[in-house]
């Protein structure tokens, strides 16, 4: 199992929220398509801060929230309004291009979870935007619980449409618990462990790492010395190469450099071309790009 700890990365203005980046990294861009995965708290979130994200653009991906506590308001340029609870999946399909916002709602006083994301394979990555919510019934034994959010596992499948095959769940076991999970072989797998501890054969994780596991197995051992909560990500090799800056994903340096032209003509002009426009009613102005890399911007995975 290769190990992957993360790095903090702050997430938004002036009180900034923390968040906990596993991937991308250097040695490894992607699990399947999953190729950036944030986790953050649980943190008791300050009334003038916790998560506050004004709109900013995507392309080429999906946008996977999912949260263990607290509530995030979504916003996004296709019109849909939503909520983002726990146990509850909000996939957001940037295609071609998309803007979003993201708040934590008043009520929220302790803000806990996830934000990944899925590069698109290069025949959909120029798809309309979309929008689709899930909530996954629980399925469990003696000693664990898993919501299965995208894909199949332990008797539980997904009906969300996705553009390759994915897996995506959340899995929760007692102290003292073994689970054997059977996985797809042609899939790896990476393991982000929440909290507790964790065992997966005879490797140790640790709270916070992601686990990655290549292809050829076709079962997970996993044993939690105590409880232990953690997302199972999984899918094929992506088998294609990207370059993804900012909160766009292309495929070469001049196409994301563009991306980021047609966003800022719609930031300081209003005009986003055909590709990006703002959310409705979004009570902040749009976040303008950073300035690009001084360097080409080269291709990764």
């Amino acid at each position: 199992m290769e190990i992957l700890s993360p790095r903090e990365v702050p997430l938004g203005g002036v009180r900034a929220m923390t968040v906990r980046r596993t991937l991308p990294q250097r040695q490894r861009t992607f699990v399947g398509a999953w190729c950036f995965v944030d986790h953050y708290g649980p943190d008791e979130v300050d009334p003038q801060g916790g998560m506050v994200v004004p709109p900013h653009p995507h392309t080429g991906l999906q946008t996977a929230s999912w949260l263990f506590t607290g509530e995030v308001e979504h916003r996004d340029s296709a019109g849909h309004h939503a909520f983002v609870r726990p146990g509850e999946l909000n996939l957001m399909t940037a295609g071609r291009g998309i803007s979003h916002s993201e708040y934590s709602t008043a009520g929220t006083t302790v803000l806990h979870g996830a934000q990944l994301w899925l590069a698109l394979p290069d025949s959909d990555r120029n798809t309309d935007p979309g929008f689709e919510h899930y909530v996954p019934g629980p399925v469990g034994g003696e000693g664990w619980e898993a919501r299965v959010f995208l894909g199949s596992l332990l008797g539980s499948t997904s009906p969300v449409v996705t553009f390759s095959p994915l897996l995506g769940a959340e899995l929760r076991l007692a102290a003292g618990t073994t689970l054997e999970i059977p996985v797809d072989p042609a899939h790896e797998h990476g393991l982000l462990l929440d909290s507790g501890s964790l065992t997966v054969g005879d490797e140790a994780l640790k709270a916070h790492e992601l686990g990655y596991l290549e292809p050829g197995r076709d079962l997970l051992e996993v044993t939690a010395a105590e409880d232990a909560l953690l997302l199972l990500l999984g899918g094929p090799p992506f088998g294609e190469q990207i370059v993804m800056w900012w909160n766009f994903i292309g495929r070469d340096h001049d196409e994301v450099a563009g991306y980021r032209e047609q966003w800022q003509r719609l930031v300081t002009a209003g005009d986003g071309d055909d590709r990006f426009s703002l959310p409705a009613d979004d009570p902040l102005p749009p976040l303008p790009a950073p300035a690009l890399p001084n360097a080409r911007m080269v291709k990764r995975g």
